[in-house]
């Protein structure tokens, strides 16, 4: 480093005359020998942090896909819920329609059997009760096979 009324420069020793190169003991071919083990350790440690940023970004990228996953899972679970419980609401609601129409159907043979009445007392709904009862089987199969796949998706690591 030279230090002068204008600022500091810096001179290389391969840019100083050989005098005052062998005041500082400077040999090139030791200084060569030096600067190439440092270029090689420097790319040494350049394709470790290259290596180590790969590393972290597979990691990355391996966490983010197990997080979509995860994610997907508890999306497909609570789909399979609500599927569940929309399952059993219409089920609920079947039930409670044939038992309404089983029950006007009493009342009404009751009353046709008793001679107080005649064939206008049957509810037209009857002609709906097989109908009624085939949703009720078809609702029910299929909230099994939703409570299934409820289960096994549950249970999936």
């Amino acid at each position: 480093m030279l230090i002068t009324k204008s600022g500091i420069s810096k001179i290389y020793f391969t840019e100083l005359p050989k005098e005052v190169q062998e005041c500082f003991h400077y040999d090139p071919q030791q200084a060569a020998g030096a600067q190439a083990a440092a270029a090689q350790q420097l790319e040494a440690i350049n394709r470790q942090t290259a290596g180590l940023d790969r590393q972290q970004k597979d990691a990355y990228k391996e966490q983010q896909a197990r997080s979509a996953e995860q994610q997907a899972k508890v999306s497909n679970i609570q789909t399979l819920v609500d599927q569940l419980a929309d399952l059993e609401q219409q089920e609920q609601s079947l039930l409670a329609e044939i038992g309404r129409v089983e029950n006007a159907q009493t009342v009404a043979r009751r009353k046709w059997v008793d001679g107080q009445g005649n064939q206008q007392y049957t509810d037209p709904a009857e002609a709906k009760l097989p109908l009624l009862r085939g949703r009720l089987e078809n609702v029910r199969t299929e909230k099994e096979r939703v409570r299934h796949e409820l289960e096994r998706a549950q249970h999936q690591p």
